[in-house]
């Protein structure tokens, strides 16, 4: 049964025409395990078999076959499976996070396939932008094949990043969730970021906005260690926060975003906070867990499982808000995380997240986490217009 959904990825391939233009082409491929075809032919093999000579490949964070954790340098020379040249486009510092002009002399193009999440703090929209920077000082064409936003392509939640808060999980002015494909963010970062090239977007054939994942008929692959499955990338856009509290979120078990808790949590009392603020589309489970990294490792943690009973009401975010804010009622020994994150150590992790520091100082003072989450940001509104005219598929 072929699915609903073709991506940018197999629309390319059966495309002579295109086929055509990379033939003779040096090409560079920005990729991970997500660049798939629909029949789970990776993107290496699918465009080498069609005569597209790969020189280099380039890896975003968790690197081109993901064997790396979260904020792990990734240092890698050649792709194990088919020996091409390999750039990290994530090292160990900052400088890593862009390719240098030496690595971009000697291609014509380079194709970007990887599957985003469809909230700010993903890291793979950042390392496509900066490629597209890169190449466009490069004069490199930059090819971007697009794919579905997994938590559909309609919802905007959330603030936008200020400019004091700007960092490797907040690059530009996006809303938290911001609803937009891959393709399509390239767009805006191209017109609206600084982020100029040469750019064309392969887009998608069959693919609407109301789409969630599963209902694309394309296998689900793993787009980085701790996104199993579309339920984690459906509470990922507020989850996602806790990893700026000594709270675990809940890496180093099977399902990572979905748990949270830690050794001083009361489940009990921590159940009972979150049902007072009357939360859209989910419930709680009591839950314990033991981490096997990170966080609170080999120690367990109490603490609960969200279960999202109607993913169209549910908002991530102001949930997160609301498990965060009842931590910080609940016990001293909850606390922000202070040790440097995503390269930057002198702003508070919590702050680069949120994207804006007033809504942390809100939540520690006693405000109602409902509506701060639900604060009105007029720079939504720009956001919202730019974003509009970046949209490809209506």
């Amino acid at each position: 049964m072929q699915p609903r959904v073709q991506t940018g990825l197999d629309r390319l391939l059966a495309d002579q025409k295109r086929l055509e233009a990379l033939s003779g082409a040096r090409v560079g491929l920005l990729a991970n395990p997500t660049s798939v075809t629909s029949t789970l032919e990776h993107a290496i093999d699918a465009l080498q078999k069609r005569g597209v000579e790969l020189v280099r490949l380039f890896g975003p964070e968790h690197g081109v076959r993901a064997e790396a954790q979260d904020m792990e340098a990734v240092e890698e020379s050649s792709d194990p499976i088919s020996g091409i040249p390999t750039v990290s486009l994530y090292g160990s510092t900052y400088d890593s996070l862009r390719p240098t002009q030496d690595q971009l002399a000697d291609l014509d193009i380079v194709l970007a396939d990887i599957q985003d999440i469809g909230a700010r703090y993903y890291t793979y929209a950042y390392t496509v932008g900066l490629m597209m920077e890169a190449c466009g000082k490069a004069g490199v064409e930059v090819w971007v094949l697009d794919r579905p936003n997994p938590i559909n392509g309609e919802a905007v939640e959330g603030n936008i990043v200020r400019d004091e808060a700007r960092s490797f999980v907040g690059m530009q002015p996006l809303a938290v969730r911001h609803g937009m494909t891959l393709g399509e963010l390239a767009h805006f970062f191209n017109r609206f970021c600084g982020w100029e090239c040469d750019l064309e977007v392969v887009e998608m054939r069959g693919w609407h906005r109301e789409m969630w994942y599963d209902d694309t008929g394309l296998p689900w692959v793993m787009p980085s260690p701790n996104m199993p499955t579309l339920d984690t990338a459906t509470v990922y856009p507020g989850q996602c926060l806790l990893e700026g509290t000594n709270a675990s979120e809940a890496r180093g078990t099977t399902r990572p975003f979905e748990l949270f808790g830690a050794p001083w949590v009361d489940a009990v009392e921590l159940r009972e906070q979150l049902r007072g603020f009357d939360l859209p589309g989910c419930r709680f489970r009591l839950a314990s867990f033991r981490p096997m990294f990170q966080k609170h490792a080999n120690t367990t943690c109490s603490g609960l499982q969200i279960h999202v009973t109607n993913r169209e009401t549910f908002e991530s975010i102001t949930t997160s808000y609301a498990i965060m804010s009842a931590m910080l009622q609940q016990s001293d020994e909850f606390a922000w995380r202070t040790e440097a994150y995503e390269f930057v150590d002198e702003q508070l992790a919590i702050d680069l997240l949120l994207g804006d520091p007033k809504l942390r100082e809100a939540l520690e003072a006693g405000e109602d986490p409902v509506e701060v989450a639900r604060t009105h940001d007029p720079a939504v509104e720009e956001f919202a217009e730019r974003r509009r005219k970046c949209l490809l598929y209506e």
